[in-house]
């Protein structure tokens, strides 16, 4: 089973393009975008990238087999009817460079029965395109939660089966209140019906959602955790991406997190 490892665009960054730009230079085989500008006008939106800039994003991805994705932004809440234009733009516009898949935040705060119904509209657009598409558990959603939402979209018929499942997000799980610095214990207590298809890699030490580069926090010290998580992927035949949620002034900890995870992964 081959895995992706890559990172993500950042506000922080100089340039839209330099975390991309980085990938390409160092060898990863897969990238995120993630329109993410600030309330101080940091980052991007998908109405800042132009048909010329989506057209070099496609073409250097297939020349350098970089698989992409797409992760929703924050002010895309499929339960907020006002920004299902925005979830829109952003499917065309993971249309518009290739993308293989988008990705969105499960929030349960109405229930998870209206969050649901919310994204049947998303799910039929999806559809049209052939983008595959993942819920992303938050510090705030637990497994309980995934394996409840996971149960509805089954038992409504909803989605194309392969092409929706779960984004695993360490760090956020080790941050939830029901599986605090355990994200073992939520990645297990996952029901066979959840697919996990995309995986968000960064850790902290369960105090607050630091983004740290892999192995750069606790996992610098121990690494049985993680050797443990990608044993776990390996047997349910996880064969996405996983995405360095980082920036860091020091870039080579992206290297250093890619290589690490691949030494492990070979070893599992």
């Amino acid at each position: 089973m081959k895995i992706r490892i890559g990172n993500q665009t950042a506000f922080s960054a100089d340039t839209i393009e330099e975390p991309f730009h980085y990938a390409i230079e160092n060898g990863f085989d897969t990238f995120e975008w993630f329109p993410d500008k600030n309330q101080t006008g940091q980052g991007w939106y998908v109405e800042d990238m132009d048909s010329e800039r989506c057209s070099f994003i496609k073409k250097t991805g297939r020349e350098h087999d970089i698989t992409l994705s797409v992760h929703a932004s924050l002010l895309a809440n499929p339960l907020d009817m006002e920004t299902h234009g925005i979830i829109m733009k952003e499917i065309k516009f993971a249309e518009e460079i290739g993308a293989g898949l988008i990705n969105i935040h499960l929030s349960v705060h109405r229930g998870i029965k209206s969050y649901v119904q919310s994204i049947i509209p998303i799910l039929k657009q999806i559809k049209k395109t052939g983008i595959k598409i993942s819920f992303e558990n938050t510090p705030l959603t637990t497994p309980e939660d995934f394996n409840c939402f996971f149960t509805l979209l089954q038992d409504m018929d909803i989605g194309e089966k392969g092409s929706v499942g779960m984004c695993f997000d360490v760090g956020h799980a080790n941050l939830c209140s029901a599986t605090h610095n355990d994200y073992l214990g939520f990645i297990d207590r996952l029901n066979t019906c959840v697919p996990i298809i995309h995986v968000h890699m960064h850790e902290n030490y369960g105090d607050y959602d630091a983004h740290l580069p892999m192995f750069s926090g606790p996992a610098g010290a121990n690494r049985e955790g993680i050797r443990v998580l990608l044993q776990r992927l390996k047997k349910s035949k996880f064969s996405g991406a996983i995405i360095l949620e980082q920036w860091p002034e020091t870039r080579s900890l992206l290297n250093n997190a890619r290589d690490g995870l691949m030494d492990l992964w070979n070893v599992v």
